[in-house]
């Protein structure tokens, strides 16, 4: 367990946060594979980059959780933007958002109490 305290409060070592600059990085680029009109595109580009930001964010700093509740509420936005802004209609990119979202939601679910544990071995109260 110990072990895993120390890797966990190591900057750039956490797989989840690496998973989630990933999916941010590929739902921010999808609309340049995939048809698309100029709502999807945009809500994909921001919430994609806001994501990767975030996983960015949560690898430099890993005690950071906050940046946990960033991603699932940033997957959240993800996963019903395709409802919200009406691009249900171009399948690819909505089941893009949807996977992505998904996906990003878990991850941060999962990061969570490593993020806690990573705060608290590193004293930041």
């Amino acid at each position: 367990m110990e072990a895993m305290a120390n890797t966990s409060a190591r900057p750039w070592t956490r797989p989840h946060d690496w998973a989630e600059f990933v999916l941010g990085a590929v739902l921010a680029l999808s609309p340049l594979w995939f048809d698309t009109n100029t709502a999807a595109a945009w809500t994909m580009v921001v919430l994609g980059a806001l994501i990767a930001l975030d996983g960015l964010v949560s690898l430099a700093r890993p005690g950071l959780v906050s940046g946990e509740l960033a991603q699932i509420v940033l997957g959240a936005l993800a996963f019903v933007s395709p409802w919200v802004m009406g691009y249900t209609g171009f399948e690819a990119v909505a089941w893009t958002s949807w996977i992505v979202g998904g996906l990003t939601v878990v991850l941060g679910a999962a990061a969570y109490p490593v993020a806690s544990a990573a705060h608290r071995a590193a004293g930041q109260h």
